[in-house]
């Protein structure tokens, strides 16, 4: 997992080649030791995250999805990325800012072909924009927050699939 930079992208992805039976590796996880992870496996994906003991806002979890194309070679796509609630709830506060800019921006645009002051839509489009700002500020908070147990994660993985050698 030598692709992963040392800085914390947004939703950091990976991939990985070993020379195994996809069915092997699925026994894997399947019988993974008791550590501070929750393992689930529904068919080709796997899924790890932390204990609910364990588990803070900014907690990251790690997607696998394992795949077989040839005989005894199986890949695993991984995706590392926040929890889901919230990863959606983040999209939702985006997606609302803006819809609310260009819902200002028509009006201001409507005043101003009218004639009319236009210095309430525009300070409300400024103000959404430092709203925008304010998100990603917090948002690069969270990642930074959340790279350790990334790392905790990756350990993990890498513990786990020790045992095959790479293609």
């Amino acid at each position: 997992m030598s692709d992963l930079t040392n800085e914390v992208v947004l939703r950091p992805r990976f991939q990985l080649s070993l020379k195994t039976d996809i069915d092997h590796l699925k026994q894997i996880f399947d019988k993974s030791p008791e550590s501070q992870f929750l393992v689930k496996r529904l068919d080709e994906h796997v899924y790890i995250r932390f204990k609910k003991s364990e588990t803070t806002f900014w907690s990251p979890q790690l997607h696998l999805e394992l795949m077989s194309f040839e005989e005894g070679v199986s890949k695993i796509h991984g995706v590392f990325g926040p929890n889901p609630t919230l990863w959606t709830f983040f999209m939702f506060l985006h997606f609302g800012v803006g819809t609310l800019f260009i819902i200002l921006g028509i009006f201001a645009y409507s005043n101003h072909s009218l004639g009319h002051d236009t210095t309430l839509w525009l300070a409300g489009m400024i103000f959404l924009v430092l709203l925008w700002f304010a998100l990603y500020a917090f948002g690069r908070m969270g990642k930074s927050k959340g790279k350790g147990q990334m790392d905790q994660l990756k350990a993990y993985l890498r513990e786990q699939i020790s045992k095959f050698p790479r293609v």
